[in-house]
This record gives structure tokens, C-alpha cells and sequence, in this order.
């Protein structure tokens, strides 16, 4: 099961290391030093002042972070397959107390800003349509895709012509990034991001995500809806204290980089094996192949358990890799790979 979700990664242990120094007593809520802290510390990483919202799951950090722009009587352009549309059970419109989802197409769930265009150009503007108010994107995104710090900032002139928010869901912020080579102010608030849920827990934290936020106002509402919702955790300092050791010296681009070399040594493996074929470019930590029943037999007999991805009961899989695979876990996938490719070859 180890490449079914990077969700089932181990804590890092300077995460646990810091969760150790933060257990003492202290100001309870949001008073406490390490709290106090986080909005510097994530300034620095951004490089601009920003407020910065710890909260326990990343569906509660999109759906917040959505509720904090967007109006009930409004809506949310997003893609068909986007996160918040697939997979959080109706929690951006729980959220937002009513807020529609507005869904574009597009390959590897990526939007364009010709497809906003023309979802905001198909509504009515009356009473009797929920008016567009934000753009939501995932990066990387849902197939692992990423989007380059240019495809962000055209979305986000887009979004600024249309009078609409711009959010982008990072739950693999960093593996999109090191990635790119870009940095977190290029791929946000400098292409025109307003809003971002900022992911950790695929990546090494405990259950500590972040709504990095660039708007002292927007960031006012978003307090007042985290605290509302119940997420004011009265130790708040085991959170933020999860997010500054995540951060600080550069641990989340480091373990990203790991989770996204072993993705690119087993895609390597992968192509190379006859009955299976990519479907995506692998940029990130996110492999998804369509593989044959001959050579799925092969990884299942090796122990190696793949999630089927989709509905349909077809041959296409999702392998996701994290930053604490161990070598011999990947090792016994490509002894799988090749003995899979040896009985091909024999036929």
C-alpha cells in the first residue's frame, strides 16, 4: 500500500522533534510565542507580509479559504476534476453556506484562462444565476500536472478583468515547485494569487496544513470563519510548531525533491514495460499509468499495491511516492517491473 497515497507518509522527524519542544506550558489558543510567529515566518518564504491560518485538514483549509472571498449567493470557476469538486463531499458549499461550483474542462485538469472566459460568459447577469467571484486552481494539479508561474499570472489577469478571486489549492505546493524551479512569490501573489492552502501533510507534518493569505482584509474574514468553524484549536502552538519546522532551512523543498526523484525513477521503470503506458507527464510526485492485467499480476505478487484510479474499472492506476519511500520498497517495485518485462520478452 506504501504507493497508494503520499497521505500515509511517517512524520519527519524534526516535526516530531519541534511537536517535543512545543510541549510545555504556554498561552493557550493563538497567544502563544510559536503562533505569534508563524505570520514572519511565512513572510519569509513568500517574501511579502502575509497572514498565515494553521488548520488540521486540507479540505477545511480550500473550503475556508474559498468562504472567506466568495459570497453563498456566488460561485467558484474551478475544473471538473478539481479536489474541491471530486473529493471534499460538498465542503466548499457547506462552507461558503450555499456557493455553487462552476467546472471547466481542460487536459490534466488544468483550466485556461479561454475556458474561465467562457464559463463567466455563459451567466446570466440577473438574480436568477450565482455570479462568479473566484477562480480556484490546483497545483500541481489532480494528475499531477503542474502549472508554470506564467499559466498562473495569465489565469490571474484573467481573473483580474473578470473582477473574480484567485485561490489556488497547494496540497502538493512544494513538489510543484521544485518542480518548476520557481519560487513560492513567482507561483502566487505575483501572478495574482489572493488566497493559498498551503499543504504539509503529504509531506512530512503530523496534520497541520496553512492558508497563506496576501490581504489583510480577506485574512480579517478568514480569522473570524476559522474560528466559527471550530478550528481554533486552544493549543494551537502543536500546529504552527509542525509549520515553522516544516519550513524553516528549507525541509519542505527537500523532502519534495526526494518524493519527486523516486516518482521519476519509477516512471523510467514503468515506461519501459511492456503493457504499460504513462498518461501523464510526470512532473511531480503523481505517477498515472494504464497498465496491463500481466504486468499489474507482477507488482501484486511482489506485494506492491496500486490504487485503481476512476470509477469505470479500467487499467488506469495512480502510484504516488513521498519523501520517505524507503530503497527497498522501490527496489522491489523494479524487480517487479523487470520480471514483468523478462516474461514478455519471453512469449
Amino acid at each position: 500500500m506504501r504507493f497508494f497515497s503520499d497521505n500515509a507518509a511517517s512524520v519527519h522527524p524534526n516535526v516530531i522533534a519541534a511537536l517535543n519542544a512545543a510541549n510545555n506550558v504556554d498561552t493557550a489558543y493563538d497567544g502563544d510565542a510559536l503562533s505569534q510567529s508563524l505570520d514572519a515566518s511565512f513572510s519569509t518564504v513568500f517574501e511579502c507580509d502575509v497572514s498565515a491560518l494553521w488548520i488540521s485538514t486540507g479540505t477545511a483549509a480550500n473550503a475556508l479559504a474559498l468562504a472567506s472571498m466568495c459570497p453563498p449567493h456566488g460561485s467558484v470557476i474551478c475544473h471538473k476534476d478539481a479536489h474541491i469538486q471530486i473529493d471534499e463531499c460538498g465542503a466548499p458549499e457547506f462552507y461558503t453556506h450555499g456557493a455553487k461550483l462552476l467546472l471547466g474542462d481542460g487536459e490534466g485538469a488544468k483550466l485556461s484562462p479561454s475556458t474561465i472566459h467562457a464559463i463567466a460568459g455563459s451567466i446570466r447577469k440577473d438574480v436568477h444565476q450565482a455570479q462568479p467571484h473566484m477562480v480556484s486552481i490546483t497545483n500541481a494539479t489532480e494528475y499531477g500536472l503542474t502549472y508554470r508561474a506564467d499559466e498562473v499570472g495569465a489565469i490571474g489577469e484573467t481573473a483580474r478583468q473578470l473582477g473574480l478571486g484567485f485561490h489556488m489549492d497547494g496540497a502538493r505546493f512544494a513538489n510543484a515547485l521544485v518542480h518548476l524551479g520557481a519560487t513560492p512569490a513567482e507561483m502566487t501573489w505575483r501572478s495574482g494569487i489572493d488566497i493559498v492552502s498551503f499543504g504539509t501533510t503529504k509531506n512530512g507534518t503530523m496534520m497541520s496544513e496553512a492558508v497563506i493569505v496576501f490581504d489583510k482584509e480577506i485574512a480579517e474574514v478568514l480569522r473570524f470563519k476559522h474560528k466559527r468553524a471550530g478550528f481554533l484549536h486552544s493549543k494551537m502552538r502543536f500546529f504552527a510548531a509542525q509549520l515553522i519546522a516544516y519550513v524553516v532551512d528549507g525541509l519542505w523543498l527537500e523532502n519534495a525533491r526526494a518524493a519527486n526523484g523516486t516518482a521519476q525513477r519509477i516512471a523510467e521503470r514503468l515506461a519501459a514495460t511492456p503493457g504499460v503506458t504513462l498518461a501523464h507527464p510526470v512532473e511531480v510526485n503523481q505517477i498515472f499509468a494504464h497498465i496491463a492485467p500481466a504486468a499489474h499480476k507482477s507488482l501484486q505478487q511482489a506485494g506492491i499495491d496500486l490504487r485503481r484510479w476512476g470509477s469505470s474499472g479500467g487499467d488506469l492506476y495512480r502510484l504516488v511516492t513521498s519523501y520517505c519511500d524507503p530503497e527497498a520498497l522501490v527496489m522491489r517495485l523494479e524487480a517487479a517491473l523487470a520480471g514483468a518485462r523478462t516474461s514478455t520478452a519471453g512469449r
